[in-house]
């Protein structure tokens, strides 16, 4: 039910809710409305249901999301300043690239991502990153198609990935197209917790006229090696200030320190 209603923008009555679900409509109305009392869902004036803030105080404090936007924020904060570009910060979950944090512009090229937002693993920088280093299983079912990310089998797809995912772990950044909404270029690092494993993904997304991508890539591993570095608690200071190697100020296809 809860899918059902978040992926409407408008919301859903409870007769819609039942329809979509396909749960009773009794069955429906009594849970839309139980939901609403708790303040997980908000009832508007056309008697459509939409998320409630109750439903968001509950989803920040997930630990895996909120430690670790806590931890990175202060890092995108300046990899943003300093390209004035989308930066956006996501965790692999159900075989998709869930955007936990993002920082944009009015004039930056328009993305799909959003907080809470999902991106496919095969088709966003982020989302490549984070196969690269996923578990075998999951990197097999997205290149099969059966997860759903490649939309049918396609033996051709599936290779053309896998030297990408493979170019991925050796040199450790994606610079990836997307088509969606408006074509653009992602330039996209791992971050890594401290058992060694890769808990997230972060990246800068330019416009695809943007030719100077190249240039984005210290920024941006340097970002990730910082906040993967403050999740290890090893001390160090914040990038872009002291530090002079980290965030750095990328103007005209070119990367100089801020």
């Amino acid at each position: 039910m809860l899918d059902a209603i978040g992926a409407a923008p408008a919301g859903l009555s409870a007769t819609e809710v039942s329809r979509r679900t396909g749960m009773p409509l009794s069955t429906a109305h009594r849970l839309v409305q139980t939901l609403a009392a708790w303040g997980g869902l908000e009832r508007q004036p056309d008697g459509r249901y939409r998320a409630g803030l109750r439903l968001w105080e509950v989803a920040a404090s997930a630990p895996r999301a909120s430690g670790l936007r806590d931890t990175a924020r202060p890092f995108l904060e300046d990899l943003y300043e300093a390209t004035q570009q989308n930066v956006q910060l996501a965790v692999l979950d159900s075989g998709a690239a869930l955007v936990v944090e993002h920082f944009a512009t009015r004039v930056a090229v328009p993305t799909a991502s959003r907080i809470g937002g999902r991106l496919p693993l095969h088709a966003s920088g982020v989302g490549q990153v984070l196969l690269a280093f996923a578990p075998r299983e999951e990197q097999d079912a997205v290149l099969a198609g059966s997860a759903g990310a490649l939309h049918r089998p396609d033996d051709h797809l599936a290779e053309v990935l896998r030297r990408v995912l493979a170019g991925i772990r050796r040199t450790g950044v994606a610079v990836a197209a997307s088509t969606m909404p408006l074509p653009a270029l992602a330039v996209a690092a791992p971050v890594v917790g401290r058992g060694g494993q890769v808990v997230a993904a972060l990246a800068v997304v330019l416009p695809t006229e943007e030719t100077s991508g190249p240039a984005y890539v210290p920024a941006v591993v340097a970002t990730a090696r910082g906040v993967s570095l403050q999740l290890a608690g090893a001390p160090m200071t914040l990038p872009g200030r002291a530090a002079t190697g980290a965030a750095r100020r990328v103007d005209g296809g070119t990367a100089r320190g801020r």
